[in-house]
């Protein structure tokens, strides 16, 4: 029972983690990536879609992205979500593909994206200690019930702290390489 339990909140860990690096994949840093556009989303015949499963990318500039739509038709609708999410970049078009030029970070828009970064990396934290606290939780029901000796729970909620400790850190890791590309210039 221990065992299963601490399997899965291992599983949940890893998945915030794998969350926290998607997050961070979509912050703009110094060169854009097509990671960029991952959150970005587009009415695409009445279902939203992700601009990543609807056209591909290039970078042929470090400032340029070139969207290239599998689909004609939504070349419009794919402008407009660029130019209405956080990009803060007008992207232009030429009846075949759609460039985006991003401008150069300024030193305060820097430090925004910092700030996102902290935010995103502390709700992964979050995600991990309400985690840890479920299985804790359900190691001490276990106790009540007399399925599982006190022992055995300290040891298990020791090995439970132990991973929760581990992928903190790995997220914390994760916002150091993040805050140092957003801040080197």
């Amino acid at each position: 029972m221990t065992e299963e339990t601490l399997l899965e909140a291992e599983e949940k860990m890893e998945k915030a983690v794998a969350v926290a690096k998607e997050d961070f994949s979509t912050i703009r840093t110094g060169r854009p990536t097509p990671a960029t556009f991952n959150k970005i989303t587009v009415d695409y015949y009445g279902a939203r879609t992700p601009i990543n499963q609807l056209a591909s990318f290039s970078v042929p500039e470090p400032r340029m992205v070139v969207i290239s739509p599998f689909d004609v038709n939504a070349r419009t609708e794919i402008i407009n979500a660029i130019r209405n999410s956080d990009l803060g970049v007008n992207p232009s078009d030429d009846g075949q593909v759609i460039r985006v030029v991003f401008p150069d970070l300024s030193e305060e828009r820097r430090k925004e994206y910092v700030k996102v970064a902290r935010t995103k990396a502390e709700d992964s934290k979050v995600s991990i200690r309400n985690v840890r606290r479920r299985a804790k939780d359900s190691f001490e029901k276990a106790v009540k019930a007399g399925d599982l000796g006190e022992d055995e729970a300290h040891r298990a909620q020791a090995e439970l702290d132990e991973l929760s400790q581990k992928y903190v850190a790995a997220i914390d890791e994760l916002l150091k390489h993040k805050e140092s590309d957003l801040l080197e210039v």
